[in-house]
């Protein structure tokens, strides 16, 4: 029944590889991925939003600001993954034009955290979120045609 199935539906009359059980097992409807978007990128902003209150606690708010623009900007990042694909995503993000982009941005991040957690640098944790919020901006530009 199943070969019928296959026959009809216009696949091919062969067994299916391992390989391709699991992309239709795993792929998407395109209405899932726009779910899925806007609720990484709502995730996202809230992150940002919840970081941009915590900023005013005493001593360990900047800290908290870092951790959550962060984890907010990581989030942002990953909703595109819902519409283009995870593989795609990361293709496009290494591609030559935007290379450098993506390695400031990717820097940025990781450079909030460090001072973060591991440097405990209040000051530096700041001075990284704002290289942070450019150098996204930067990276959003490069998916703009002649936009740079």
């Amino acid at each position: 029944m199943d070969k019928l199935k296959r026959v009809l539906s216009g696949r091919d009359a062969e067994e299916p590889s391992g390989l391709s059980e699991v992309i239709d097992a795993t792929s998407l409807g395109w209405g899932t991925r726009v779910k899925g978007f806007i609720a990484c990128f709502a995730i996202g902003c809230l992150c940002s939003i919840l970081g941009s209150c915590l900023l005013w606690i005493p001593k360990k708010g900047l800290v908290l600001f870092a951790v959550f623009y962060t984890l907010g900007n990581i989030a942002s990042l990953g909703s595109t993954m819902f519409l283009m694909g995870p593989m795609k995503q990361l293709k496009r993000m290494f591609e030559p034009t935007r290379l450098i982009a993506t390695i400031v941005m990717l820097l940025c991040l990781i450079l909030t955290l460090c001072s973060a957690f591991w440097w405990r640098k209040a000051g530096l944790a700041l001075l990284f979120c704002i290289l942070q919020f450019f150098a996204m901006a930067w990276y959003s530009i490069s998916f703009i045609p002649y936009a740079r």
